[in-house]
């Protein structure tokens, strides 16, 4: 797990901390629905955060007896586990206070605190999101955005970049609610941005659950680490041709590579071993995140078959 995504946790979960305490301050003194939908919320993203760290920290066990490949995919998991905790608990209960609400409306009392909250909370999330976008960024290459989010395999990032995003929106959701209910007089508009604030929180979740199922599924190495292998491999000279690449993430860092190779025919057993290890090495050199490498070995002359690890 790169520093970075660490460093976007931290900062959010700090952001959202502290805003859940205003929110929450503001809420009672008002009687702002769409400000205790905000505070909700930010309660929602304190927890998911540890909920990240845990799958981070759990994702770092070692490979045993009954998960040889180690527990990366915990990561996965988790992720998912954020995505649902968004949806019922931020999401449901924001939707459940606003139509409390609008059913039985109440009067804001002085409305002046949540501007003030709603200003510090931006400045907060503003912060975090920048990290977030900052840290999404650097990680991305060349692709444009939706394709980098579709090809990452670190979802901590890209969910504290969608979790700071929704916030982000909820807070203007909200400050139009607020603003439009105090100059109208409509009790209703309130209630009424707390089930959009609702509205938005189930959006973004289902979204995360999207590609968190994927990455859970199996997903395999990008076609740049795929290219690359086979680049690797057609340059050894031990190599006829590549027959079949096969890869699949059980981490934002841990590749198993399949490779399925038809050797030169002239090869003897000795060679071929030594051409094997020589790959092997190879990849790895260039490819840190592969930790696993089975390579299925075919000569043409005599037509062995080896699974070589």
């Amino acid at each position: 797990m790169s520093g970075s995504a660490k460093k976007t946790i931290y900062a959010a979960m700090a952001a959202n901390f502290a805003i859940a305490i205003i929110k929450f301050i503001a809420a009672s003194i008002t009687g702002s629905s769409a400000m205790l939908s905000e505070g909700i919320h930010s309660v929602v993203d304190t927890g998911n955060e540890l909920l990240l760290l845990l799958g981070i920290r759990l994702s770092k066990k070692p490979a045993d007896d009954s998960h040889p490949f180690g527990y990366g995919q915990e990561l996965y998991f988790w992720t998912l586990i954020v995505a649902l905790f968004i949806f019922a608990i931020g999401g449901g209960m924001s939707i459940y206070e606003g139509i409390n609400h609008v059913r039985y409306p109440e009067p804001l009392t002085n409305p002046f605190w949540n501007y003030v909250v709603l200003g510090l909370a931006v400045i907060f999330e503003g912060y975090s999101w920048n990290v977030a976008l900052q840290a999404f960024l650097a990680s991305k290459n060349e692709d444009n955005f939706w394709t980098a989010i579709r090809a990452s395999k670190d979802p901590t990032v890209f969910t504290i970049l969608f979790e700071d995003t929704a916030a982000l929106i909820g807070l203007f959701v909200a400050f139009v609610g607020v603003l439009s209910g105090h100059l109208l007089g409509n009790v209703y508009l309130d209630g009424v941005a707390s089930i959009v604030i609702g509205v938005i929180l189930c959006g973004v979740s289902i979204l995360l659950a999207s590609e968190s199922k994927g990455l859970l599924i199996g997903e395999g190495a990008s076609a740049e680490t795929v290219a690359s292998i086979r680049k690797i491999t057609n340059e050894d000279p031990a190599v006829d041709r590549v027959i079949k690449i096969l890869t699949l993430h059980f981490g934002p860092q841990e590749i198993l590579l399949n490779l399925e190779i038809e050797f030169a025919k002239d090869l003897e057993t000795e060679e071929l071993a030594i051409a094997v290890e020589r790959l092997e090495t190879s990849i790895r050199q260039q490819h840190t995140e592969i930790q696993n490498i089975f390579i299925e070995a075919k000569s043409i002359r005599a037509r062995r078959k080896a699974i070589v690890e």
